[in-house]
């Protein structure tokens, strides 16, 4: 997963809860996520346009 092994996993991890504190983190993760969940439904969206229905009317 992107170089990082376990080791460094954990030692990240650590720093975080230091810096932010055990609160935050939660929170920070789940902010993350939806973050995450947005952009692939955007990229989706972008190489995969939504086909237009034939029964609309076009305006020129």
């Amino acid at each position: 997963m992107f170089g990082l092994h376990m080791p460094e996993l954990i030692i990240i991890l650590v720093v975080a809860l230091l810096i932010f504190g055990p609160k935050k983190l939660p929170e920070m993760g789940a902010s993350i996520g939806k973050s995450i969940k947005e952009f692939r439904k955007g990229m989706n969206e972008i190489s995969h346009p939504k086909e237009e229905k034939d029964d609309e009317v076009k305006v020129p």
